[in-house]
């Protein structure tokens, strides 16, 4: 069984901590004390506790990957069984082309996101898969939402 505390059991200045450090993870302890109204020393405490206890699993930058000249985003859909099931995973992690990779349910087995420079490329990524898979890929025309933070259920979800 797992001890990390479940969503339900952090406080409110936990969440305006977590929604805080998903908008800005470089904020300094200082303004992240003072927009949650607590201390320096205490929001720095709390932090480091949501760390340890994996709420937080790491901290890194979001790069436009078409200012690298990886313009052309794809989805690309992922159908296999027996042997290759367990290695897929690994294989798609050696293209770094391949920034996702989800097993999922369904009728494919996975779907993993890819960042190409254009169409060539992009098949070059699909024929270093074909030995092993059979793919159906979805090319990204526009964004609407890409990245959304996780926020309080009880603030932000309706279940009903």
């Amino acid at each position: 069984m797992s001890n990390l505390p479940k969503p339900h059991l952090l406080d409110a200045i936990d969440w305006k901590i977590l929604v805080e450090l998903q908008k800005n993870a470089r904020i300094a302890f200082a303004e992240l004390a003072r927009r949650v109204g607590l201390s320096t020393p205490a929001t720095a405490e709390r932090v480091h506790k949501l760390e340890t206890d994996g709420v937080i699993s790491g901290y890194r930058a979001e790069v436009d990957a078409r200012k690298l000249g990886l313009p052309l985003l794809a989805f690309v859909r992922v159908s296999l069984v027996g042997e290759a099931l367990a290695k897929f995973p690994e294989k798609a992690a050696q293209r770094p082309e391949v920034l996702e990779v989800h097993r999922v349910t369904g009728a494919e087995s996975f779907i993993i996101k890819v960042a190409v420079s254009d169409h060539e490329h992009l098949q070059t990524v699909l024929d270093s898969l074909m030995p092993y898979v059979s793919t159906t890929t979805s090319i990204v025309l526009t964004s609407s939402l890409s990245s959304r933070s996780i926020v309080c259920p009880a603030a932000g979800w309706d279940r009903g």
